[in-house]
């Protein structure tokens, strides 16, 4: 994994210490049903001077975002509460000096609108182990997409794709799961982009819902389908007992993970070796 280290308020020129800057909104009314206001109703403006320095962050951050976006990024981690990179919550200041956490930083709006099945997280967010697992798991099925469509790839291919990241799936959203084989099975009725913009989109908005330990209880459920005629009656309580600890939270799903590996290599159930959701990144990440 490779780090590309970005600043947008450095990189677009205004130094470092620099005075504190914050988004003003230049048009309440034209705030969308969720409240939040969109990039094009909010100005960058320096607090001390009331100096609008949007442009200048506009003018930097189009053509840096076209240039990360060809830089193969498999995911992006932005400043918390930033008027240049939060990507939601932001204040926003009415000139009356009243503010509502209602905007998106600047740079982030672009990035977002250049990038939206870039898996991004802000970095305070991250001390969360759910959301941090959940972003980790993304970055890497990110990577693993795009290797996929920017490859001369068929549509026996997405199918594989597809079927090893069932279980994965499932664990996030059982519909999605759904709703993206229905795509697959009419991949051959539309043109090759047509499919892989719209799988990408539903495949990484259905990640960014976090798996519970409900659902992964109901995969692992369905995981020990596969062992039914292989498994004597202790190793199946076994696995039984670890689904149940962490259904309840007693263990992390990489205790009853590792023994379903061990059991998947020694009885060789193939189906469930090519199976992403058992190795959804490299083992040291595992929580």
């Amino acid at each position: 994994m490779t780090w590309v280290p970005v600043c947008p308020e450095v990189e677009a020129g205004f130094g470092t210490p620099r005075e504190t800057m914050r988004l003003l909104s230049i048009g309440r009314p034209a705030q969308d049903k969720s409240g939040a206001y969109p990039p094009d109703r909010v100005a960058l403006v320096v607090h001390k001077t009331g100096e609008d320095v949007t442009g200048i962050m506009r003018a930097y951050a189009d053509p840096k975002v076209e240039s990360l976006a060809q830089s193969h990024l498999s995911g992006f981690i932005l400043k918390k509460d930033s008027p240049s990179c939060g990507t939601d919550g932001v204040k926003v200041y009415e000139t009356s000096g009243t503010s509502e956490r209602a905007g998106r930083g600047i740079f982030a709006a672009a990035l977002l609108a250049r990038m939206p099945n870039l898996p991004v997280e802000e970095e305070g967010r991250l001390c969360d182990p759910a959301l941090r697992e959940n972003f980790v798991e993304r970055v890497f099925a990110y990577q693993r997409m795009r290797q996929l469509f920017e490859s001369a790839w068929i549509v026996g291919d997405l199918v594989k794709f597809h079927t090893a990241h069932k279980l994965t799936l499932m664990a996030h959203s059982p519909s999605a799961y759904r709703t993206l084989g229905q795509l697959v099975a009419r991949a051959r009725q539309r043109s090759r982009p047509v499919v892989a913009d719209r799988y990408e989109s539903a495949f990484m908005r259905a990640l960014a819902t976090i798996a519970t330990p409900k659902r992964h209880a109901n995969v692992l459920h369905h995981m020990l389908g596969y062992f039914k005629r292989s498994l004597d009656a202790d190793a199946r309580h076994e696995l039984l007992g670890l689904i149940e600890d962490h259904r309840a939270g007693r263990v992390p799903l990489v205790v009853p993970i590792t023994l379903f590996r061990h059991h998947v290599r020694r009885l060789r159930v193939e189906y469930l070796a090519d199976q992403v959701y058992l190795d959804p990144h490299p083992r040291e990440l595992h929580v």
